[in-house]
């Protein structure tokens, strides 16, 4: 019995094996934050410049916008990084990137649609007299957008986007098909050597966790503050 529990998947040696290594786990967890934070500020420009125009009384940019937005909504991340690693340098030399770079567009892209929604859903919650308002005094679409209607529905739009963002940060872990070492890659790659499935698993999951649980617990205090505020 106390050789078949020593030689178990929870066994004390596998849990040492990974302390022995715990810098691969170290330096995978801030690679995951640098692709989680470079993504998130491709998502944020594409959601808010891609959203915006979704508000235009622009048909040609409205379609534009749903094109985008539809695309990438309903095709899997994992083929995107698969065109883009695989098919791109097919294409040209030139579009041949590094994984980081592939990482950061592929997933920058796709939840810049998801966020394209949520500042859609934000905008068309400003009522249209802000609209009227702004143009009244000489604003341009552009600083209406800046200054008048944005700032307002930046908090009806604060906590879905805390939501995305932690769908970002998980997200990140599909940059593992192409070999870059983030926590996934470095937990697969580590127990494939040693067999040490669970301690390398599980480390991945509980650092995925304190990157997410504070930015969801977040974004429920921010909807309960919201709910709040509308109903006083």
């Amino acid at each position: 019995m106390f050789i078949i529990a020593n030689a178990g998947p929870f066994a004390l040696y596998r849990w040492e094996a990974l302390l022995k290594d715990w810098k691969l786990f170290g330096d995978a967890f801030l690679y995951t934050i640098l692709l989680a934070v470079g993504s998130l500020v491709v998502a944020m420009l594409l959601g808010i410049f891609f959203g915006s125009l979704s508000a235009l009384n622009n048909k040609l940019l409205n379609i534009v916008s749903r094109v985008y937005v539809e695309f990438f909504q309903n095709t899997p991340l994992l083929i995107q990084f698969i065109v883009v690693y695989y098919g791109f340098p097919l294409i040209s030399p030139a579009l041949t990137f590094s994984t980081t770079t592939i990482a950061i567009i592929c997933v920058g892209v796709y939840h810049g649609a998801y966020i394209s929604e949520v500042v859609r859903s934000g905008i068309g919650a400003v009522p249209k007299g802000q609209f009227e308002a702004a143009y009244s005094q000489g604003f341009s679409y552009g600083d209406t957008m800046r200054y008048i209607i944005l700032p307002q529905a930046w908090r009806i739009m604060l906590p879905p986007l805390t939501n995305q963002i932690v769908n970002l940060i998980k997200n990140t872990s599909t940059v593992a098909i192409i070999s870059g070492a983030d926590i996934m890659f470095t937990a697969n790659s580590w127990s494939s050597i040693n067999l040490n499935y669970i301690p390398a698993f599980a480390t991945a999951g509980f650092l995925y966790f304190i990157l997410c649980f504070p930015l969801a617990k977040l974004a429920r205090r921010m909807e309960e503050n919201n709910k709040k505020a509308y109903t006083r």
